[in-house]
């Protein structure tokens, strides 16, 4: 039914316009956008009195020309919005403009669903493996992007501590930088350890994409295994969101968010957020008194050196909606953090005296422009980080778990140090879409960013110095063609070519392709498959190390995979406001020379290596529900096989033999895991234009290897997990006002993820919200 009014009002709005096109008349244009700011594509706009009408463009603008003088009754409507009427007169050749903000029929605010919002929707109804979810319905949440991540199938966000801890995401068996991550199509390899995912605020992001195996030429990246675009929105409005939180570990977090949009297209943007936390949370080892020695087992004590704390300021200047640029803005990114670390990549490694600073201070330069010649898009993307890392440990002493501590003046262990270096890299992006016509399309993209490493340290001259310099180039340029039969089936085909150099030692030059294709067997029933031979180069920390706890390994070699996804979606109502959702994906993965990370001699740290071949074979299955928007409900299963099958290694003595591990599950990797989510919306308690939302998650995590099941009989694994979080969110005056309270971990399991290294037991956090949207310049 909606479709036949959409295709109505399509035909009125063409009949309209050409029997009034030769007359005179005035104009009225504008946009329509969400109550929380969000730009709304496809609304409807018709003059009731005269059926003529039109609908808006992607960027949320609308225009009707040549409309005789009067006064009109302007109908706007957009799905899952209220539709409103409006009174205008158009005076004779005076253009008038009309913004029009729409309000939801019911807020939902604390479900991950991607169920319902026609922006999600259209990024799912890709034809790659593509899962998109509204962050917007999280805004009231105290997650972070990661968190929101963990709940998407396929997906596992893996931390070796509290706020601000190192990370891993796991993307259907791939993990580490196999995972790429972007901003808007821009990546964020070189955004430095202040701007990562574990401590931007959900509030930023406007909707989060994953892509899962194949990812498209427009993200100019080398990923193997995935993608995730974190986007934000053009945010061309005038709108304060401003929230802080409070919780367990003295926790503290404060986001604002704010820009200003003048009508002649200037505009002013501001994301600031902070982050703190002692992340003295209880654990339990086997714990050693450094004096007397006395050893116990299975002891509880506090984390007493791992606190964290971040500051970011993103703020960008420029103009929107001209004629010769859609967007284009001037920024700067100022950043910096500091942490405390308590361990190393094991639990019986304690620390009390290590600690690392960063620092970001990139500017930057954005510009898209559609419709550049007719049906030719250009978006360019620019910046260079300037910040610096610092890695710092002058104390010569051993702690234990006890927080004793103890001179180590022969300096036994990890040493000392006192560095100051600077990461500092480029990236340029441009990506050209020419649309030969309604169903053709062809794109070019090149990425080109770079790498150089400079720095000192007090208690190591040869710091940053060696047979290899910590110097890296990367230029990704992909070419794409795409057939796109609306509603019916569409293809892209493409392919990539990777270069990458080490002045003065190392080269490679890569060529990658894939294809990727969509059939719809009805409106609600989708098929995808898609396959990929994607190349993988190996990174700066990998080849160089990180100064901190992994080692570099200037002898890896690119990676290569073989990706194949097939998948099903289907949505569909079973009765009267009940609509329910399935999806299902298959995955085979098979890559050469896969780079994993293993303990070093003394298990103090990591070393990068290859491994000949390992064999992936997997599937994920969702399903939702809905009723009304008052009641969601829904429930992931992920299952993944990580074989290895490198057959022949060497031993001690130089010579081949067979691989003891052969044929092994991998270790440290998660092979089973899920997630369940319910959430019930309560419309107008207490008083009118109010909402309740109260909200449940569960996380399962089957036990898995922590190391190679087949050495010998030492049969360890990092056990079973299940967490239970609960949330209530009440907003007032159409969400204006919003409180929030969050309990994480509700038993208080023991919770684990990379080399068995716990995380925060049960925590309380309280969340304070406002947003305020209705004011113009």
């Amino acid at each position: 039914m909606q479709i036949n009014k959409i295709l109505h009002a399509g035909l009125l709005c063409l009949l309209t316009y050409c029997s009034w096109a030769q007359q005179s008349g005035g104009n009225l244009f504008g946009t329509v956008q969400s109550s929380e700011g969000e730009l709304l594509p496809g609304a409807s706009i018709i003059l009731s009195d005269h059926g003529r009408g039109t609908f808006t463009d992607q960027q949320g603008r609308y225009s009707l020309r040549q409309i005789k003088t009067g006064k009109y009754t302007v109908v706007i409507s957009f799905i899952g919005y209220q539709k409103i009427s409006r009174q205008v007169y158009i005076p004779a050749g005076t253009p008038v403009r009309m913004d029009i903000i729409l309000k939801p029929e019911a807020n939902e605010l604390n479900a991950v669903s991607v169920i319902g919002r026609t922006e999600v929707q259209e990024v799912n109804r890709q034809s790659f493996n593509v899962t998109a979810i509204d962050a917007k319905q999280l805004y009231n949440s105290t997650l972070d992007l990661s968190s929101a991540l963990d709940r998407v199938s396929g997906v596992r966000v893996r931390e070796s501590g509290g706020v601000g801890s190192s990370f891993n995401l796991s993307l259907n068996g791939f993990s580490g930088n196999r995972i790429r991550y972007f901003i808007d199509g821009v990546p964020m390899d070189n955004f430095g350890s202040s701007f990562q995912i574990n401590n931007i605020p959900i509030n930023v992001a406007e909707r989060l994409e994953v892509y899962k195996g194949v990812v498209p030429i427009w993200l100019g990246s080398d990923a193997l295994g995935g993608a995730i675009n974190i986007v934000t929105g053009d945010r061309s409005r005038n709108f304060v969101d401003a929230s802080y939180s409070y919780g367990s570990f003295s926790t503290h977090r404060a986001v604002f968010n704010a820009a200003l949009t003048s009508k002649n297209g200037f505009t002013l943007r501001l994301n600031a957020f902070k982050n703190h936390s002692e992340n003295n949370y209880k654990v339990t080892v086997d714990a050693a008194d450094i004096y007397t020695g006395a050893y116990k087992p299975n002891t509880t004590v506090r984390r007493f050196h791992d606190t964290y704390h971040n500051e970011t300021v993103i703020a960008s200047v420029g103009v929107v909606g001209k004629k010769f640029a859609d967007q284009l803005l001037l920024g700067v990114t100022l950043g910096k953090n500091y942490k405390e670390l308590q361990t190393g990549a094991r639990m019986v490694a304690v620390f009390g005296g290590w600690h690392r600073r960063g620092t970001i201070v990139m500017p930057t330069l954005k510009y898209r422009k559609a419709d550049l010649i007719k049906g030719l898009d250009v978006t360019v993307n620019a910046n260079y980080n300037l910040g610096n890392e610092r890695n710092i440990d002058t104390l010569s002493a051993r702690f234990d778990w006890y927080g004793n501590s103890k001179p180590n003046p022969n300096g036994e262990g990890r040493g000392r140090s006192l560095s100051k270096y600077g990461n500092n890299n480029g990236l340029v992006t441009a990506t050209a879409n020419y649309k030969l016509s309604d169903r053709h399309a062809i794109a070019l993209s090149n990425a080109f960013s770079t790498f150089y490493r400079k720095g000192t340290d007090a208690f190591n001259e040869s710091f940053t110095r060696g047979p290899v310099r910590p110097r890296l180039n990367k230029n990704v340029l992909g070419l794409g063609y795409t057939y796109d039969l609306k509603d019916q089936w569409s293809m892209s085909v493409f392919g990539k070519y990777l270069h990458q150099h080490t002045p003065g030692q190392t080269a490679f030059d890569k060529i990658g392709f894939g294809v990727a294709a969509s059939y719809f067997v009805k409106p609600g029933l989708q098929l995808k498959a898609s396959f990929e031979r994607a190349n993988r180069l190996p990174e700066a920390n990998e080849l160089f190390g990180d100064v901190e706890l992994v080692q570099g390994n200037p002898a890896l070699k690119p990676e290569q995979s073989q990706n194949i996804n097939a998948g099903v979606s289907y949505g569909f109502s079973a009765a009267k406001d009940h609509r329910f959702l399935i999806n299902a994906n298959a995955i085979y993965r098979y890559s050469d020379n896969f780079i994993y990370s293993r303990f070093n001699q003394n298990q103090s740290a990591l070393v990068l290596d290859n491994l000949d071949g390992v064999f992936t074979l997997g599937g994920e299955g969702e399903v939702r529900y809905s009723y009304k928007k008052r009641l969601s409900a829904g429930a992931t299963l992920t299952w993944q096989h990580l074989q290895n099958r490198q057959q022949y290694v060497f031993d001690s003595n130089g010579n081949r033999v067979l691989s003891p591990v052969y044929k092994d599950q991998m270790p440290n990797i998660p092979y089973l895991f899920g997630n369940a989510d319910a959430s019930v919306t309560i419309k107008d308690p207490g008083r009118k234009g109010s909402v309740l939302n109260i909200g449940y998650n569960l996380l399962y995590v089957h036990a898995f290897w922590l190391y190679w099941p087949s050495r010998g009989g030492e049969k360890l694994s990092i056990p079973q997990q299940l967490s239970h979080d609960i949330n209530a969110v009440y907003s007032l005056a159409d969400g204006r006002y919003n409180i929030g309270l969050e309990v994480r971990n509700i038993t208080d399991r023991r919770l684990y993820d990379n080399f068995s290294l716990q995380k925060p037991g049960r925590g309380f956090y309280l969340n304070l919200r406002y947003f305020f949207n209705s004011f113009t310049i």
